[in-house]
């Protein structure tokens, strides 16, 4: 054995630990700490515009004239309809077009107009004549009569009374099997405010739905691109609810924008059981999400 070569590693052995020491705690107060929150706050901008873009998200309708054919018929009592948005800051001319003008092409939802085309949407489907609400659960005897729910007797803003139009208005005649889609579709799509699909239509989002998907049948919309479009206007009307969605799934290693549109809006994530079922599990940002089901 080597006495001289055992002294010196002997001696550089501590001084070695001694200077990784001292550089260790040099860099360790030299490296400036991550401000975590910070980056939590900018995974979830980056998310929320993955779900509710700024720019919004274009539907795959020609909106046409049916404003101005509820307007004409009653369905919207404009001077309703106005007094409500004054205390709303007032109607955009994209909503006064909407409302009045007869040439309109593509809608886009965004944060903005989402309330808007909520409540526009909301006459569609509760006047437009459709199976679905007479013969779906709407009539269903032991409800007590199709004027009893929020969709219903929660519209105010029409001309007289509002079982005066409901399911009264050809504006959207559908073929059969368009007619068969907007049921299977309606059946599979639910809102975080209740636990009834499309088909009961019970609430504003529901009714607002249910005249959407009549809309982009009645136009050749297919399946997919519906659910697609379905999908992005519940994620407007319930942004909170669907950006937690988006984080429970992160929590899975799944990305939002590789989930199946038909998925999402299903009984497991989109009814209110499904969504609280996912607050079990996560703790969103913000629980309130503003998903009125009044004007």
């Amino acid at each position: 054995m080597n006495n001289s070569r055992d002294v010196k590693i002997f001696i550089i052995a501590p001084l070695l630990a001694i200077a990784l020491f001292y550089a260790g705690n040099f860099f360790k107060f030299s490296v400036p700490a991550l401000d975590i929150e910070k980056l939590r706050a900018g995974s979830t901008a980056k998310l929320e515009e993955q779900i509710i873009p700024l720019k919004g998200a274009r539907l795959p309708v020609s909106w046409g004239n049916l404003g101005v054919q509820m307007v004409n018929t009653g369905v919207i009592d404009a001077a309703k309809f106005e007094n409500l948005y004054s205390g709303r800051g007032g109607m955009s001319d994209e909503m006064k077009g909407i409302l009045y003008e007869a040439d309109n092409k593509e809608l886009v939802i965004a944060k903005d107009n989402a309330g808007f085309l909520l409540n526009v949407l909301w006459a569609l489907g509760l006047s437009n004549k459709n199976d679905i609400l007479e013969k779906g659960p709407m009539t269903d005897k032991r409800y007590g009569g199709a004027d009893r729910f929020a969709s219903t007797g929660g519209w105010s803003l029409s001309d007289g009374n509002t079982m005066e139009h409901y399911s009264r208005h050809k504006f959207l005649i559908l073929t059969p099997d368009q007619q068969k889609l907007v049921e299977e579709v309606s059946k599979n799509i639910y809102r975080p405010c209740c636990n009834n699909p499309t088909y009961f239509p019970d609430c504003n989002h529901g009714m607002a739905m249910l005249g959407l998907l009549e809309l982009m049948a009645s136009q050749g919309i297919g399946e997919e691109e519906i659910y697609h479009a379905a999908l992005a206007v519940n994620s407007y009307w319930f942004p909170d609810t669907y950006s937690a969605i988006a984080q429970f799934l992160q929590t899975k290693n799944f990305d939002w924008r590789k989930a199946e549109p038909k998925d999402l809006l299903g009984y497991n994530f989109s009814s209110a059981s499904g969504y609280q079922q996912i607050l079990s599990e996560l703790k969103p940002v913000n629980e309130s999400d503003g998903g009125s089901c009044g004007v």
